[in-house]
């Protein structure tokens, strides 16, 4: 009988000691919930991001892009769009006030060979390039404002696309160009 007294002073215990236990388990913090991601429109970069609106560029380019990141060196804003975690394709954008005229835009900021727009501000142009040092093809539209600013607008590809797939984006980014050259940074 004494070490059925033992045996149920022993379940007894162990029972209170599993009850604290819970009851310490209970009272334990939980840990806090993950991080909630918060996604940023490319304005909210600042300088030239603030023409940029990932949307618009989808739509218009076919390209998700999530990440922007703006640069003012004196009076040029820079801003580079790219979708999270890949280096290319990019799409950057710069933009100066100049005192250049269309003339001397026409004369010598556009590249031989380039084709000449109409209807993007008072002088423009598109340029195609092939792939090379270390990047896919590109693409550039760049355009003499009416407000005395330069912008040049280049899309980058990743390595390994032909580039018939720039020449094919080139109407689609002077589209692109147009919204932009609305905007005032």
């Amino acid at each position: 009988m004494r070490t059925d007294m033992r045996r149920l002073g022993a379940a007894a215990l162990l029972l209170l000691v599993a009850g604290c236990g819970k009851e310490a388990a209970a009272d334990t913090p939980l840990p806090p919930p993950a991080p909630e991601t918060v996604a940023l429109p490319a304005a909210a970069a600042g300088g030239a991001c603030q023409l940029l609106d990932y949307d618009v560029i989808e739509q218009l380019l076919g390209t998700r892009f999530d990440v922007a990141a703006a640069r003012r060196v004196k009076d040029t804003y820079t801003c580079v769009v790219q979708s999270g975690g890949a280096a290319r394709p990019d799409l950057v954008l710069s933009v100066t006030t100049t005192q250049a005229d269309a003339d001397i835009f026409e004369d010598e900021v556009t590249p031989d060979g380039a084709d000449e727009l109409t209807g993007l501000g008072k002088a423009a142009y598109r340029e195609v390039r092939a792939a090379g040092g270390g990047v896919g093809p590109s693409v550039e539209v760049a355009w003499l404002t009416d407000d005395a600013r330069m912008i040049i607008m280049r899309y980058t590809f990743a390595t390994g696309q032909p580039k018939s797939a720039a020449s094919a984006l080139g109407p689609k980014l002077v589209n692109l160009a147009k919204k932009v050259d609305k905007e005032e940074v």
